[in-house]
């Protein structure tokens, strides 16, 4: 079994790692040239800076069972299509079922943003121990489901 996260700012790199070597999960972290990643237990792969180049490599390297760990609403579509499981580092699991909403909030979030109207949107709230456990309750729950 593989855990393969897009680790470029991902906030729970440490519980991946941790989770993965108790469930004998091999991990791989990808990030671009932009960021410095280094695991005593995980495999970093560095992929060039680019526009969504970590995202393509990581897709690339997905296969079927993975479990794939992103925030990322595009990439989980494409690894959901590779019969791969994934996971938002809210502790969200990724399904067919609840993709497409997803997608669309993105593209209608997009939109707003982009809009000559002046949107005060907020940015993201201070992460905290109770989203860390969370997540790790979910990475959990997965692995002991797939394991069987």
């Amino acid at each position: 079994m593989r855990i393969l996260v897009d680790a470029d700012a991902c906030p729970v790199v440490k519980i991946i790692e941790r989770t993965g070597k108790q469930y004998g999960a091999e991990v791989i972290l990808f990030c671009d040239t932009n960021h410095v990643l280094q695991s005593e237990y995980a495999a970093v792969r560095t992929i060039g800076a680019g526009a969504d180049a970590v995202d393509f490599a990581l897709t690339a390297e997905c296969k079927k069972g993975d479990v794939v760990v992103t925030q990322d609403y595009g990439v989980a579509a494409m690894i959901l299509t590779k019969g791969a499981y994934g996971l938002h580092q809210s502790g969200m699991r990724y399904t067919n079922e609840n993709i497409d909403g997803l997608l669309m909030e993105r593209h209608l979030a997009k939109k707003a943003r982009m809009s000559k109207a002046k949107h005060h949107m907020k940015g993201p709230r201070k992460r905290t121990e109770e989203d860390d456990l969370r997540f790790q309750t979910a990475l959990e729950r997965l692995l002991t489901e797939l394991l069987g």
